[in-house]
């Protein structure tokens, strides 16, 4: 038995400093990591605010898109009402199409647009 209580050693002062540096070092390396934790919990949180703006950003540039879009088919609409008012002759229509050899649809939309003039028409075909 007295071999037994001699091989249990409580350690003395060398073994006490080693586990005091190695318990050192240990906090180190925790600390480290939480700063590591707590950056990557930093870079996820920026992540989702940028989410958050990015969809609000996305949700006013549709609303811009779909009100561009609302005033080009209103503009359109009135640009068809006014060329529908326009008055084309059917033998300037047949002289367009005769001599350019176009649509009937395309030689009415052209009169239409320069207001039945048919030599506007013709240069406009040839240039």
């Amino acid at each position: 038995m007295a071999l037994d209580d001699e091989s249990v050693d409580e350690g003395g002062p060398e073994d006490r400093a080693e586990d005091d540096a190695a318990a050192a070092v240990q906090r180190s390396r925790a600390g480290k990591h939480d700063s590591m934790r707590a950056a990557d919990l930093e870079r996820v949180t920026d992540y989702v605010e940028e989410a958050e703006i990015l969809s609000q950003n996305i949700g006013d540039a549709m609303k811009v898109v779909s009100d561009r879009q609302m005033k080009e088919a209103n503009e359109k609409q009135l640009k068809e009402n006014e060329l529908s008012r326009v008055k084309v002759n059917k033998e300037d229509v047949d002289l367009v199409v005769n001599e350019m050899e176009v649509s009937r649809n395309v030689a009415e939309r052209l009169l239409r647009e320069h207001r039945g003039n048919v030599f506007d028409v013709l240069v406009s075909l040839t240039n």
